[in-house]
């Protein structure tokens, strides 16, 4: 079995896809066909958020930057920049989804006790 830094990106979305679809089968089939987009949205941005975690932990946060003779500093890199803004994506798209969900489904759900956390 293939470890997960094994896999491809593509395949670590789709096995995020399959297991968001496993979180909502509960849905009926024709609002389950409307928030694919959604949980596609959500799988992608979960993989990404992983890969830029790896880079920023590599790389840190802040990068220097030198805008001609004597202006330079430091600021946050773009990685991270990225990562926030992902962040707020993907905490919309689960809210989203998670809306979604019927109310005896939401009670036990995991995604609803990291909704209700944040």
């Amino acid at each position: 079995m293939a470890t997960k830094k094994d896999l491809t990106k593509e395949q670590k979305i789709k096995k995020e896809i399959t297991r968001l679809n496993r979180v909502f089968k509960c849905l009926d089939k024709n609002k389950l066909a409307t928030v694919q987009s959604l949980i596609k949205a959500a799988a992608f941005n979960a993989v990404t958020m992983d890969e830029l975690q790896e880079i920023i932990n590599v790389e840190g946060y802040t990068q220097e930057y030198k805008n001609g003779a004597n202006q330079f500093g430091i600021k946050q890199s773009a990685e991270v920049e990225i990562y926030i803004s992902m962040t707020r994506n993907q905490t919309t798209i689960i809210k989203q989804l998670a809306d979604l969900a019927p109310p005896e489904a939401r009670k036990n759900s995991k995604l609803e006790a990291l909704r209700r956390k944040s």
